[in-house]
């Protein structure tokens, strides 16, 4: 990790000026807090609970060329954090409150647990990621299928639940 002993904490974030940090010390810092899931593990939550969301963060065309995890929800990594927080207003109609169980999903599971991290910044306690992300789930020969098409003038992050949960 970089050299911090100098640095000055910036109110009111904790962050620190005037250091450098790489992406594997964000990369850490973001999954020294998370409790990662590995495919199979969150299959089983998806089972066992419902009110679990699956945020699928991936471009269109990834979801298109490879598929979805059923029952998931596509939010786009450009536009997440204002489709989860309610101050904002545009909330995503799956994302029903902060205690709500989120998982994240990328490609490989980079991205997404820097986007978990910050949703638990935003409030979602028990907000986390896929570890390998959407190919290790596909990797596990896990369900997958076909993304829906958007619904005419559905906003970006506005999606309903994929069909066909596990």
């Amino acid at each position: 990790m970089s050299n911090i002993a100098d640095a000055s904490p910036c109110a009111p974030t904790g962050m620190l000026v005037g250091v450098r940090l790489t992406i594997d010390d964000l990369l850490a810092r973001a999954r020294s807090e998370l409790v990662r899931l590995t495919p199979t593990e969150l299959l089983a939550r998806m089972r066992a609970d419902d009110s679990v969301v699956v945020v699928d963060t991936r471009t269109p065309d990834n979801r298109r060329a490879e598929g979805v995890i059923p029952g998931s929800v596509h939010i786009p990594l450009s536009v997440l954090q204002w489709a989860v927080d309610p101050a904002v207003g545009l909330q995503n109609p799956e994302i029903d409150g902060f205690e709500q169980h989120i998982v994240v999903v990328c490609n490989e599971g980079y991205s997404s647990s820097l986007a978990a991290a910050t949703l638990r910044e935003l409030g979602f306690a028990r907000a986390t990621d896929l570890d390998g992300g959407f190919r290790a789930w596909a990797g596990d020969e896990l369900p997958v299928s076909d993304p829906q098409p958007p619904e005419p003038g559905e906003l970006p992050g506005r999606s309903h639940r994929e069909p066909g949960g596990p």
